[in-house]
């Protein structure tokens, strides 16, 4: 029968088992991802990590580290940058295009085509959309 304690140490070296595929996959992701290494570069680093490896993960960490976290860090940013690119673009076309809306019925209304009460339900309808 298994007592606590052997289910803890099950958890801990199934823990160690996820944490260790977890490092060999950012590895090899940041070794396709880095575009300053070349594809001979790039071949002798997965196959280092193939048959070492521990000790190529950690050569890897060590030596290129600080340039995976840059190169994640300018990623996020540049995420960042182009979300908010989206949402100002977003948001500004849709008041944009109430105001061009409103704009147009106003041109409908000075040229005498629509009423005065066609008007107010143009904009409103328009300023309801924005």
């Amino acid at each position: 029968m298994n007592s606590f304690w052997d289910f803890i140490i099950w958890l801990f070296w199934f823990y160690v088992v996820i944490a260790c595929i977890w490092v060999f996959i950012t590895v090899i992701v940041d070794i396709f991802r880095d575009h300053t290494l070349n594809g001979w570069a790039k071949a002798l680093w997965v196959l280092f990590l193939v048959f070492v490896p521990f000790l190529a993960a950690f050569i890897y960490l060590i030596a290129r580290g600080r340039g995976m976290a840059e190169r994640n860090a300018a990623r996020v940013a540049e995420a960042q940058a182009a979300s908010a690119d989206y949402i100002r673009n977003v948001a500004g076309s849709s008041a944009s295009s109430s105001a061009s809306e409103i704009e147009k019925g106003k041109q409908l209304l000075d040229s005498g085509a629509i009423t005065p009460a066609e008007f107010d339900a143009l904009k409103a309808k328009a300023l309801q959309s924005a």
